[in-house]
């Protein structure tokens, strides 16, 4: 069993090799999902791969980062170099770059990202079937369902022991981006499940996600809480069942931690996968106690013991990373520089690394300190108990702070005492140039082909007419002119039955026992137009309910249902024996470049939705780039709704479902709860209902209206109708990021 160690930089590549590890994974410039402060550049890279083959050790390149259309270009080529360097596998999210390997760089191994959200024995065979070596695990399993899933699989499986743990299903985070842009699928997390949040009690019952009128009155907070950080994940305990499992790699998170940090986990798990049996509880120990030099956050065993653990969550301690040295006192300023009083818990020295956490905002600052005073005198360190001064950078949250409370996060960084040293960086990257000058042609030639700049009358010209969709009228059974066909979602198949304000042309609802109970009506109400209503698969499944499942579609293709949505890319695997279906996917399988939606095609979808994160400009050129080779597939996106930008198993009892919640900016959400997820919905749904032109002179052939997650009352189908009119008099909805940027 291999044990995988985080390499954010070289320093940490020589502490993980120091302390053991027999493989290291580093992020493939650009390519990641790790907002570093600076990609390694990729003679460093080569450096370590030299290393590595020299020594008997791996290295593994993650390119976990969903890309963005105009980013294609630059990732072949960075694929070109990876192919050059003979990495031991590459680790991929995006589906565009699975296509773009499988077609033009065969000889790169593919591992599947944990963004892939991988929770069942067919998704493993999915993905198996898709050219994946190996497998890495969702982080939400229990030890027995890893253990079922290794021996229903012959790929190999790597399992994440130690670490940050998202609050959501990795790859169903939609928190960040909805916030202003910033994707967690493309590493550039804002860590809303990191904040301070405060449920608002309000009159009138439960709360549910509404449009845009505006509130007559605000009610105030009851007391906030860290309802969604996570604590550190810590699987030392668990290592001995996992190895017994047949997992092929412990993985242990942290690209973004210090060296001090991975040496010291690196070394607690090399102790416990070393000791035999009898000589386990005595290596636990010693593990334990290296584990706590480390500067984590306070840590539980995750998933591993439990599908609903009960302390995976601390709500009422802010999880934050690092040693606490106390709270930050009074504040002065001497000499042009902020100085400020800290009784210290635990010893301090001078180049420690500090965070400062701000209440109630929840705001982080970090910064190295660079003088430490006891009573009148500079000092280099001091110790526990000992009442000091520290200097202090500017922050504008000191005055509007109720407190601060101060984490060390690095210590002191000494010159590197490491055994090993790896090659020369110029000698590197000679060699590596080299290396690609067999590949350069070659790379071109891909470039040519799938990312070459789009001409002139390849680029539509948008359509933004003063009246967006039909004409504003006092007959309210005029029906709506839309430019595009309208897919509706529901959650009930019951709301179909009911007067709806559109006429779509496809139905979606989600495959449950509730809609289950209504074939039969709803063959009868719908009638030839049955060919129109398209079951939705969910975006989540494990193990024990794939059985069910399978039942359900087949009890559904036997109705004469022919139509479904896929939540997850494997699911394919659900109709492999199956003839005369019609296949889609949903946005939750994350399409955001023109050769995600090809490698679609060629899987046999006839509909696609985009990316739900997608701005105007890559939606343009993503359909553009894809209509100069194709026209097969049908492509949608969701422009109107409240979707899950949390998506989680846990269930925590701290939890208060339809209720409101507030975040520190008073953004507002609400958390619901369904078949199998926990999921925090916005309560202002966001609409591109005014851009419905726009997106059809862009190229779109449909737009999904999505109903779920709402409560649609009387008041709300009136006003959705507004919308849908370009009528009345309502506020303006978020755009989510259309008339913004995806980062």
């Amino acid at each position: 069993m291999e044990l995988l160690a985080p390499a954010g930089n070289t320093e940490n590549f020589l502490a993980a090799m120091d302390a053991g590890a027999d493989a290291v994974y580093v992020g493939a410039p650009a390519l990641n999902a790790r907002n570093l402060a600076r990609d390694l550049r990729l003679e460093e890279i080569y450096s370590m791969v030299q290393y590595c083959s020299n020594n008997g050790k791996k290295i593994y390149l993650a390119a976990n980062s969903l890309v963005r259309e105009q980013d294609l270009s630059q990732a072949i080529e960075t694929l070109g170099y990876l192919d050059a360097m003979k990495t031991d596998g590459l680790i991929v999210q995006d589906l565009g770059l699975v296509r773009i390997i499988r077609e033009y760089f065969p000889d790169i191994p593919l591992h599947a990202s944990t963004l892939l959200s991988a929770n069942n024995s067919l998704s493993l065979q999915g993905f198996q079937t898709m050219g994946f070596e190996r497998v890495v695990l969702a982080r939400e399993l229990t030890l027995k369902e890893i253990d079922i899933l290794c021996q229903k699989s012959s790929v190999e499986i790597e399992v994440f022991v130690h670490g940050a743990m998202c609050f959501s299903y990795s790859g169903l985070c939609l928190f960040s981006s909805f916030l202003g842009g910033k994707s967690g699928l493309r590493g550039k997390c804002v860590q809303p499940c990191r904040r301070h949040y405060s449920w608002r009690n309000k009159q009138g019952g439960k709360s549910q996600p509404r449009s845009g009128q505006k509130h007559k009155a605000r009610s105030k907070s009851t007391k906030g809480q860290y309802l969604f950080s996570m604590n550190d994940l810590s699987a030392l305990e668990a290592v001995p069942a996992l190895k017994e499992a047949g997992v092929a790699s412990l993985k242990i998170e942290g690209r973004l931690r210090s060296a001090h940090y991975v040496s010291n986990i690196v070394q607690a798990y090399r102790v416990v996968m070393d000791a035999d049996s009898d000589a386990f509880s005595v290596a636990l120990e010693k593990a334990n106690t290296l584990s706590n030099r480390a500067m984590g956050r306070k840590t539980s065993s995750g998933y591993f013991f439990s599908p609903q653990p009960i302390h995976a969550i601390t709500p009422f301690h802010s999880g934050n990373m690092g040693d606490f040295l106390g709270r930050l006192g009074g504040i002065r300023n001497y000499e042009e520089r902020l100085y400020a009083k800290l009784s210290l818990k635990e010893e301090l020295a001078k180049g420690d690394r500090l965070r400062f956490h701000a209440e109630p905002s929840g705001e982080r600052f970090s910064f190295t300190l660079k003088e430490l005073r006891c009573g009148n005198d500079a000092v280099d360190e001091s110790k526990r108990g000992n009442k000091v001064q520290i200097l202090i950078p500017e922050w504008e949250l000191y005055s509007s702070s109720s407190r601060i409370d101060v984490y060390r996060v690095d210590v002191k960084k000494e010159g590197s005492n490491s055994l090993i040293s790896l090659p020369d960086f110029r000698e590197s990257a000679a060699k590596l140039d080299v290396l690609y000058q067999d590949r350069r042609g070659h790379v071109a030639e891909v470039q040519t082909e799938i990312s070459s700049p789009l001409l002139e009358d390849e680029i539509p010209e948008i359509v933004t007419p003063r009246v967006f969709v039909g004409k504003k009228t006092k007959k309210s059974t005029r029906k709506i002119k839309s430019p595009l066909d309208l897919w509706l979602r529901v959650d009930s198949a019951k709301v179909l039955f009911k007067q709806l304000p559109l006429n779509p042309t496809r139905f979606l609802i989600p495959i449950n026992r509730a809609n289950m109970s209504q074939t039969g009506q709803l063959k009868r109400y719908l009638g030839r137009r049955i060919r129109d209503l398209t079951w939705c698969l969910p975006p989540v499944l494990f193990e024990g309910e794939q059985i069910r499942l399978k039942k359900q579609i087949h009890s559904l293709i036997r109705s004469g249902f022919r139509s479904f949505q896929l939540g997850h890319i494997t699911q394919f695997t659900f109709f492999q024996n199956e003839q005369r279906v019609y296949l889609s996917s949903d946005y939750t399988v994350s399409l955001l470049n023109s050769q995600a939606v090809t490698l679609m095609e060629e899987g046999g979808l006839v509909a696609a939705q985009l990316s739900i994160e997608c701005d105007k400009k890559i939606l343009i050129e993503l359909i553009a780039r894809y209509r100069r080779y194709h026209s097969e597939i049908s492509m949608g996106l969701t422009v109107y709704g409240a979707p899950a930008l949390f998506t989680a198993r846990l269930d925590p009892e701290h939890f208060q479902y339809n209720k409101t919640l507030e975040s520190p900016k008073q953004e507002e959400f609400i958390l619901v709860k369904k078949e199998n997820i926990t999921a925090t919905i916005p309560v202002r749904p966001f609409s591109l209902l005014p851009y419905l032109f726009e997106l059809k002179s862009a190229g779109l052939d449909y737009a999904v209206i999505d109903l779920s997650n709402m409560s649609m009352g009387k008041k709300e189908m009136e006003e959705l109708t507004e919308r849908l009119k370009g009528s009345g008099k309502y506020s303006k909805l978020p755009t989510f990021n259309y008339l913004g940027t995806l980062e």
